[in-house]
C-alpha cells in the first residue's frame, strides 16, 4: 500500500512538471505568433517591424510581465514545539514549479519522521493547487501548518 502512495506521489509530481511545461510553452508561442503575423517575410523584418509597429503590443507584454513573476522565493521561518519549519519556492511565468523544504521540524527522531513523510505530500498538493489553500496531512498537523505558513510567506513575497 504504501509503495502504490510513493509510485501515485511520483506520477503525479511528474504530471504536475509536465503540464507546467505544456503551460509555459503556449505563452512562448503565443508572444512569438504576435511578432511573426505582425512582420514581413524576412527574418530582419519581423525583428524590426516588431520592435517599431508593435510598441503598443509590447506595452501589453510589459503590463503582464509584473502579473507573472519568477524567481526563487525564501518563505519565513516558522516556528513549532517540534522545531523550525522553512520552504522555498520556484516560480516560472507566475507559476509555482518547485517547493523545497529549507528546514522541517527535527525536535526528535518521530518529529523527524513525521516530517520527511510529510514534505513530499504537501510539495505534491501546494504544485497540484498552485496556492497554500492545501489540507493538512493527517499526523503531521504542526509540521503541515508550519509549512504553509512559510509557504504562504514565500507566495507573498513573490506576488501570488
Amino acid at each position: 500500500m504504501r509503495k502504490r502512495a510513493i509510485a501515485a506521489s511520483i506520477l503525479s509530481s511528474a504530471a504536475v512538471l509536465v503540464v507546467g511545461w505544456q503551460l509555459g510553452a503556449p505563452s512562448a508561442v503565443m508572444t512569438s505568433v504576435p511578432s511573426a503575423s505582425s512582420g514581413g517575410g524576412t527574418s530582419a523584418g519581423p525583428s524590426t517591424a516588431g520592435s517599431s509597429s508593435a510598441g503598443a503590443g509590447s506595452a501589453p507584454a510589459a503590463t503582464s510581465a509584473p502579473a507573472a513573476p519568477s524567481g526563487t522565493f525564501v518563505g519565513s521561518s516558522t516556528s513549532t514545539r517540534f522545531g523550525s519549519v522553512q520552504v522555498q519556492i520556484t516560480v516560472a511565468a507566475g507559476a509555482i514549479t518547485d517547493v523545497t523544504a529549507l528546514k522541517l521540524t527535527d525536535a526528535d527522531g518521530r518529529s523527524v519522521q513525521i516530517s520527511n513523510r510529510a514534505a513530499p505530500v504537501l510539495r505534491q498538493e501546494v504544485l497540484a493547487a498552485q496556492s497554500a489553500r492545501v489540507s493538512t496531512v493527517s499526523g503531521a498537523t504542526y509540521t503541515s501548518e508550519a509549512y504553509l505558513t512559510s509557504l504562504q510567506s514565500a507566495l507573498d513575497q513573490a506576488g501570488l
